[in-house]
């Protein structure tokens, strides 16, 4: 699909917004050099991700501050990627209440990425960050880190792939995760950031 409109793919994308949102939906126009990267990657437009530096058997890390519209843009393109490469988003925080309720086995099924047979292997983690450590018989543990490390080690053997969204800048997720984590996210992840003054489009 490397034959296609950067204006035809955003207005696309914006009008399933809208289908997903509401009217309020709108991509913005300072938001494209971001747009353009996202397209080029999850359409496997080859010279353009070259162009950008992007390699396609990484996973996407998009980072930026509170508002700037990271969740709602992953689950677009979910619905823009081709079938094979179909992603489910996963709010870490969620993993986080499983997590209390069933234990370590959560870390296991999110590790390998198999939920239900009808769902990809490849996760969005959406808003890495806003989860706590937390305790499960006395035992704390960074649920999100030892997921990370064990998806690190499945993309090495398994090229399974992962994505993730943050409002987390690298030396903020070395502080939560430890210098292992953001170590294994450079090595399986592509970054992809907006700009730290970037207006909270939800005002």
């Amino acid at each position: 699909m490397n034959k296609y409109s950067y204006p035809d793919v955003i207005n696309w994308l914006e009008n399933k917004g809208i289908e997903l949102y509401g009217n309020h939906f709108k991509i913005h126009e300072t938001d494209y050099p971001i747009i353009h990267k996202l397209i080029a990657y999850f359409l496997k437009d080859e010279p353009s991700c070259f162009q950008y530096g992007i390699n396609l058997n990484k996973g996407i890390l998009l980072s930026g501050p509170v508002g700037c519209g990271k969740t709602s843009i992953m689950n677009l393109m979910k619905h823009l990627t081709p079938i094979e490469h179909k992603f489910l988003v996963k709010p870490c925080r969620d993993i986080n209440f499983e997590f209390i309720h069933d234990g370590y086995q959560i870390i296991h099924k999110y590790s390998i990425g198999k939920l239900y047979q009808s769902q990809p292997k490849t996760i969005c983690f959406d808003d890495l960050g806003v989860e706590n450590n937390l305790k499960y018989y006395g035992n704390e543990c960074n649920v999100m880190a030892e997921i990370i490390l064990s998806r690190y080690d499945l993309f090495i053997s398994k090229k399974l792939q992962t994505h993730i969204t943050t409002n987390l800048s690298a030396s903020e997720i070395e502080s939560h995760y430890g210098n292992r984590v953001r170590s294994r996210l450079r090595e399986i992840c592509n970054l992809i950031a907006f700009d730290r003054n970037i207006i909270d489009k939800r005002q």
